[in-house]
């Protein structure tokens, strides 16, 4: 029994542990600067994956919104 937990306890400690991506909502909070509630092109992040997505902003108002973000995330990386 003893020998049970503790390779049960090794395993646990040795699997990978893959931590969830941000929400649109904290990846904004995190970057909105001028207090929006969206991401301008002057505050869009240099270390994201992606540079601006232009084409995100589906209503054109120059910021990408939470859901217009959240439709971007869930679209997935470009191919």
């Amino acid at each position: 029994m003893k020998r049970t937990l503790i390779a049960a306890g090794f395993a646990l400690l040795t699997t990978p542990v893959y931590a969830q991506p941000p929400s649109a909502e904290a990846i904004i909070a995190d970057n909105d600067r001028n207090g929006d509630k969206g991401l301008s092109k002057e505050e869009w992040s240099p270390q994201a994956p992606i540079g601006y997505p232009e084409d995100a902003d589906t209503n054109k108002d120059n910021r990408i919104d939470a859901a217009e973000l959240q439709a971007l995330i869930d679209k997935g990386p470009p191919q």
